[in-house]
């Protein structure tokens, strides 16, 4: 699984700024001032072959009891309890005060790997930014600056040198391809837990009427109908060892890691509470993912006629963007309707890896525009010539041309919706990618 680090500190050390430099984006919203951030941010990064979760927090204050400043540092809290490093943000210029004393104590007190920044050292004489630090009592300390990307390198391999990362081609080549890893996914308390203990017939998984009951990701062997499996539990909450006592209603780290190893994710809503924005946040991750995916609405059997329907449009209008993936109606505590998604789950990840010759891609191709060209732009009309298969797990086709920048999204839903149904492509999503020919002459005069 992919490493997690906590960037943790007190407001306005420029933990967001630097949460944007090691993503590579500008997820974090970024300001001169203290408090902007408030709840957790995630996201991904990557060093050479190794990949990692970089999780952004609020300022933090150990001692907080009221207010936002509680709820922040309770954020700050769980970051860290499911970070396998802390990496402790520091201000260079305004140099060391009593909040990051606090702060210290308390990830000492933790024993987890951390590595000290000293940020906004950009300009200052070099050693005299980070002297007055080494009282704090962490050990590796080293000077950055995220709004210049001064030591972002460094920092990243300190930081990841405490873990035994494994060798991305070792762990590939260690894959039994027949097994096919499932991931349970959903919000807390819509009855993962429950479902897998139905599958296997036993109380293999702690279910309880409680958000948040899950303490850890949890990876079972399992076969149905000859097809070996690999069960994932994604409502994992915390890594073994001493963490704080508040019950965590939902842990993002688990369920990124749980879907970035599986090949399936049974995605698992409650018809009893709707689609909910978080239902739509782990979708979307789902599909940014390129994962194959099977809906399942649980609870089908607690709701009425009337209910049943808002929900039916609530998944339409909401998860639309899941329009290629199989719905099924189940309730897990009643072993109703759950025949139907295993044959799904198969489905979603045969088509996920189903090979697509090139001569029957590109006479599909040549069909499509022969039934409709693209749209003109100014003088240009988009030239479609041949396409093949870039790549599996999502399936990836490349198509060939000329002018191809001018192709609108709608009609590469178009050529989406042709390729789904000449390969009968059900639960994976499918990516469309276009290249245009180099005109060797667009460079002479």
């Amino acid at each position: 699984m992919k490493p997690v680090i906590a960037l943790v500190g007190r407001p306005n050390v420029g933990k967001s700024t630097l949460f944007n430099r090691l993503t590579k984006t500008r997820d974090a919203i970024v300001a001169d001032f203290a408090g902007l951030t408030r709840d957790r941010h995630y996201g991904n990064g990557k060093l050479g072959p190794h990949e990692y979760i970089v999780i952004d927090t609020g300022g933090f204050e150990p001692d907080a009891t009221t207010g936002i400043y509680k709820e922040m540092a309770r954020q700050t809290r769980q970051a860290v309890a499911e970070s396998d490093v802390v990496v402790f943000v520091v201000d260079a210029r305004a140099g060391i005060s009593a909040q990051d004393h606090d702060i210290a104590k308390y990830l000492r007190k933790l024993g987890k790997p951390t590595v000290l920044a000293a940020n906004k050292a950009e300009g200052l004489p070099e050693g005299s930014q980070v002297a007055e630090f080494f009282e704090l009592g962490l050990g590796g300390m080293l000077a950055v600056s995220a709004s210049h990307g001064q030591g972002m390198r460094t920092l990243v391999d300190l930081a990841l040198a405490p873990l035994s990362l494994p060798d991305p081609e070792e762990t590939v080549a260690a894959e039994d391809p027949a097994v096919i890893k499932l991931a349970v996914a959903g919000r807390p308390n819509v009855g993962k837990s429950t479902l897998i203990n139905t599958w296997l017939g036993e109380e293999r998984l702690v279910a309880f009427d409680l958000p948040g009951t899950t303490r850890d990701a949890i990876s079972i062997p399992f076969e149905h109908d000859g097809q070996q499996f690999e069960l994932i539990d994604t409502a994992g909450l915390r890594r073994k060892g001493k963490v704080f006592e508040a019950i965590e209603k939902f842990s993002v780290v688990k369920t990124l890691q749980a879907i970035e190893n599986a090949n399936v994710v049974l995605l698992l809503l409650d018809a009893t509470q709707g689609v909910t924005d978080q239902d739509a946040h782990i979708a979307g991750y789902i599909l940014e993912s390129g994962r194959a995916v099977v809906l399942a609405v649980n609870k089908w059997d607690a709701v009425d006629a009337y209910q049943r329907e808002l929900l039916q449009r609530s998944i339409e209008t909401r998860l639309g963007f899941l329009k290629f993936a199989s719905i099924h109606h189940i309730s897990a505590i009643k072993r109703q309707g759950l025949g139907p998604v295993w044959k799904s789950i198969v489905q979603a990840h045969a088509s996920a890896n189903r090979k697509m010759s090139t001569p029957v891609l590109t006479r599909l191709l040549m069909e499509a525009v022969q039934f409709q060209q693209p749209q003109r732009s100014g003088v240009f009309r988009p030239k479609l010539r041949y396409a093949h298969q870039g790549g599996m797990n999502p399936p990836i086709v490349i198509v060939h041309g000329n002018s191809l920048e001018h192709v609108t999204e709608a009609y590469k839903r178009y050529l989406e919706g042709r390729i789904r149904k000449e390969f009968d492509l059900v639960g994976t999503p499918l990516r469309i990618q276009l290249k245009s020919s180099h005109n060797p002459f667009a460079d002479k005069e």
